[in-house]
């Protein structure tokens, strides 16, 4: 029995230990901007001197064309999904729900470009799509019915992120991830706070508008 107790308090060491690692892992994974890269290397422009200035994929689409737009947002989905997997894998809702809220903000907040990153939609839907692929279906429309009826990429973005937790709610999933979705909510809606200004000013870029 001595044995045994000692074999699951090393047991229990080591997964501490293990989440620790992947939440730090989540948020230097989240911090990778695919979106700065690809402009840099593919589109030979500096991301942060166009547009609105943002590293983000709507940003990349406005400054520097559809190509290098899809693949910054498939870098950006990947690290969502990648996050929210090997968090919920190796130790459930709970740091299923704290590697997730880790790599929005590594997104956001990213320490390879001094902390001056994007908005965290796309990397937020990665790890919407992975823990709850309905509730993604269900943001989908939420996001592309708003955008269509005001052309605003930025209210799409705001209104689903202010749905999420409702959803999460209505889906019944664990209380940890009610948790997460109220966190990464308002990280989005946080982060649009200049794209909300701009719309009560009627100044904000629609969807079919390019950057100068």
């Amino acid at each position: 029995m001595g044995l045994l107790r000692l074999g699951e308090e090393r047991l229990g060491e080591a997964m501490s230990e293990l989440g620790v690692l992947l939440v730090l892992l989540s948020y230097l994974i989240g911090s990778i901007p695919f979106s700065f890269i690809f402009s840099r290397f593919l589109g030979g422009v500096d991301i942060r001197t166009k547009g609105t200035g943002n590293v983000g994929a709507t940003n990349v689409l406005r400054s520097v064309g559809v190509k290098i737009a899809i693949a910054a947002l498939a870098g950006d989905l990947a690290k969502g999904l990648l996050a929210a997997w090997w968090g919920s894998y190796f130790g459930g809702p709970g740091l299923g729900a704290v590697c997730s809220v880790a790599v929005v903000a590594g997104h956001c907040w990213p320490v390879f470009l001094r902390f001056r990153g994007g908005k965290g939609v796309a990397t937020a839907a990665g790890v919407i799509f992975m823990l709850f692929p309905m509730v993604g279906l269900l943001e989908a429309v939420v996001f592309f019915t708003v955008v269509g009826l005001s052309r605003y990429v930025s209210l799409g973005s705001v209104t689903a992120a202010l749905a999420f937790p409702f959803l999460v709610l209505l889906t019944h999933q664990p209380s940890q991830y009610v948790v997460m979705a109220i966190i990464i909510a308002a990280i989005i809606v946080y982060r649009h706070r200049s794209n909300i200004e701009r719309i009560r000013k009627g100044t904000e870029s629609k969807v079919n508008e390019k950057a100068l």
